[in-house]
């Protein structure tokens, strides 16, 4: 079963809620899938995963710095060639979530187009979105473990 890892961090809850639905996508679609709050989630969950989405809210104009730290270091998991996924809440500017999908692109995952990028709390459309996003991650997996 192909295993799609959501790792998150959420300021005030809209990221985590996005990851949330995000998870309940890819698992509508036969996928192993979870989401990690950025604290918990260790390098291993990453290795092992098919597919990877990574999500942090907005501050000053860029990526939470802990959760930059953390993508910078992904190049040592073997994440080359993997499908993934950016996205993120913001208040005023959302540039998060392009910026994650650029240092995704870096290492070598091949992110999907386009980033998910919802301003405040998600709406129920945004949730939508959310989880299609998910779906798309498994489908992208499943064409992969077909090669």
């Amino acid at each position: 079963m192909p295993k799609v890892v959501v790792v998150y961090l959420s300021t005030s809850g809209n990221t985590k809620a996005m990851a949330e639905a995000i998870v309940e996508g890819a698992k509508s679609r036969n996928a192993e899938a979870e989401a990690f709050n950025f604290h918990e989630a260790k390098l291993d969950h990453i290795k092992s995963a098919d597919a990877i989405a990574i999500g942090s809210s907005t501050f000053h104009y860029k990526i939470l710095p802990p959760m930059e730290k953390f993508i910078d270091n992904l190049k040592d998991a073997n994440v080359s060639g993997k499908p993934g996924a950016a996205f993120g809440s913001y208040g005023w500017s959302g540039e998060a979530p392009g910026l994650i999908a650029e240092k995704m692109r870096e290492i070598g995952i091949k992110v999907i187009d386009p980033v998910l990028r919802v301003q405040y709390a998600p709406a129920e459309k945004d949730l939508e979105e959310a989880k299609r996003l998910g779906k798309d991650l498994a489908e992208k997996v499943k064409k992969n473990l077909k090669k």
